[in-house]
């Protein structure tokens, strides 16, 4: 299968999270328009959240890899740097600037659906180790499900599973589960129900790559090393997921 050209992969990445971060900043917004109940906001904003995920994988899967945070794409490139299937480290570079910029994009999006500022710091601010913890858990949770998939041969589970995995961690976990730089940011720009305030995105933000590396450490632990691949059929290991 041909690998999509750059400018195309980059431009699936940047529109992915744009969509991803409006539908969860727009839903947030939209929920606490319409009931007073802290459960049915939170209920409805990770159901909202948790779909668009599902869809935006299976539909950018099979252009980008619908990596959709700068964790994922990370882990992608680090799995894969000695051989000839990966991103690059330059196209990596364009994945987490694409990522950044779709969700500001997004952001805006979502505040002028709404009848809000285009761009606005959030006054919410958030921090202490439980969150930073909880960020952690939910991030290295999150790059252990994709790349167990992927070692496996079960890459073509990742919308449901991706998905599932984020709507429990959204309830399991203090921080509601960010887990993507990405969309932190995105969140900081928003001064709404599912914002962060920009001084505690730091934090969060380390929080996510020290989850991600321990998540990516865990699956050679669990599901040992990758046998060897020929250069000629490397392409075959699920190309829905390819970086």
């Amino acid at each position: 299968m041909t690998t999509p050209s750059l400018p195309r992969r980059l431009a699936a990445e940047a529109f992915g999270t744009a969509v991803l971060a409006a539908v969860l900043i727009g839903s947030g917004i939209r929920a606490t328009a319409l009931s007073a109940d802290g459960g049915v906001q939170f209920l409805a904003n990770v159901l909202a959240s948790v779909l668009a995920l599902a869809v935006l994988i299976t539909l950018l899967g099979p252009v980008s890899g619908a990596h959709l945070n700068p964790l994922v794409s990370a882990a992608a490139w680090w799995t894969d740097r000695r051989g000839c299937t990966g991103l690059t480290l330059p196209e990596l570079g364009g994945y987490v600037l694409a990522q950044l910029l779709g969700g500001v994009a997004g952001a805006a999006l979502a505040n002028l659906m709404h009848r809000r500022p285009v761009l606005a710091a959030s006054s919410q601010p958030l921090g202490g180790p439980h969150l930073w913890l909880a960020e952690a858990v939910a991030t290295g949770g999150l790059v252990l499900l994709v790349f167990g998939l992927l070692r496996t041969g079960r890459g073509q589970y990742a919308p449901v599973a991706v998905a599932a995995w984020i709507g429990a961690a959204c309830w399991a976990v203090s921080s509601g589960s960010f887990a993507n730089p990405a969309l932190t940011l995105a969140r900081s720009l928003s001064d709404t129900y599912t914002g962060i305030a920009p001084a505690s995105v730091p934090a969060f933000v380390l929080a996510q790559g020290a989850g991600a590396v321990l998540g990516l450490a865990l699956v050679p632990v669990l599901f040992g090393r990758p046998r060897h691949r020929a250069p000629d059929d490397a392409r075959e290991l699920v190309p829905e997921l390819r970086g």
